[in-house]
């Protein structure tokens, strides 16, 4: 949790140790996740602004790891929706990556609210813990508080696309349903179906029928985690939904399993994993988010 004091900080000036309790974002990987792997890639800051800022949402001062070309606005702007292990030093990287390319890359740390994922060692419980107390509705607000922000720091909010990975995935799908002045949404091996909760209500499948952003998922037919039945529905849904939603597509690798993006995890694909990059580029930049 935040330091009482840190309210008094301007929003857009980086956090440091003396009022942040937690180690700063983007820095270090989730205890669930180690030791890692010996090809995790890492992204060079040279030519960027990068670190931590913050913003506010619901009342709460959001903490966010964000990357931008250094002296640059009217920039493209992606939202990162992290994996359920927090805004780790993986996320870090990919809005570095995101950076280099030209895009102001925000992370907002979705679990401020509810504790410290990296510090717990099995995903079980950060599941329960963390990620299963956090509403939908709030991921939605600090998205479009994320947004607001970007827009006030050099990013174009005419711009925006959305990407998230694993627990961000979902959140991907969601939010291209809840926002339709985005441009587009990548979901990395996001579930689009499962229980109902208080908390979530609705699932991307519940939701597909009224979608209005267009959407890339990026699966892997190994993933037991997520059935690929659920895919297949999930196909034919957005199919007969609206002409935005319509423009869809799920990508699934053969032989990839579930996490196959995560290079500091044995699960990554290299192969696969370039190729959702790539594909990943070409769609935002094909719906205009570039």
């Amino acid at each position: 949790m935040l330091k009482p004091e840190i309210d008094s900080l301007v929003p857009h000036v980086p956090f440091d140790r003396r009022t942040f309790i937690k180690a700063a974002l983007g820095t270090g990987f989730a205890a669930a996740v180690l030791p890692v792997s010996a090809q995790t890639i890492h992204t060079d800051t040279e030519g960027l602004d990068a670190g931590e800022i913050g913003f506010q949402s619901g009342g709460t001062l959001v903490p966010a790891y964000r990357a931008q070309p250094r002296g640059k606005t009217h920039l493209p702007v992606i939202i990162v929706i992290h994996e359920i292990f927090g805004v780790h030093e993986h996320i870090a990287d990919v809005c570095r990556r995101f950076a280099k390319l030209g895009y102001l890359a925000i992370a907002p740390d979705f679990f401020v609210r509810e504790g410290d994922a990296s510090v717990y060692p099995t995903i079980q419980q950060i599941t329960q813990n963390i990620a299963s107390k956090v509403p939908d509705p709030q991921v939605m607000g600090d998205i479009d508080a994320a947004i607001a922000w970007a827009g006030e720091h050099g990013g174009d909010t005419t711009r925006v696309g959305i990407n998230g990975f694993c627990w961000g995935g979902r959140y991907a799908w969601l939010y291209a349903e809840h926002n339709p002045r985005v441009k587009a949404a990548v979901a990395w091996y996001g579930r689009v179906a499962g229980d109902h909760t208080a908390n979530a209500p609705q699932n991307p499948l519940d939701l597909a029928g009224t979608l209005q952003v267009p959407v890339l998922g990026l699966y892997g037919r190994q993933d037991t985690s997520i059935p690929q039945d659920t895919l297949e529905q999930m196909k034919a849904a957005v199919a007969q939904g609206p002409q935005g939603g319509r423009g869809s597509q799920i990508v699934v690798y053969d032989d990839a399993g579930h996490a196959f993006f995560a290079d500091y995890r044995p699960s990554y694909r290299k192969a696969d994993a370039e190729d959702g990059w790539k594909r990943t580029i070409a769609w935002f930049k094909g719906h205009g988010v570039g």
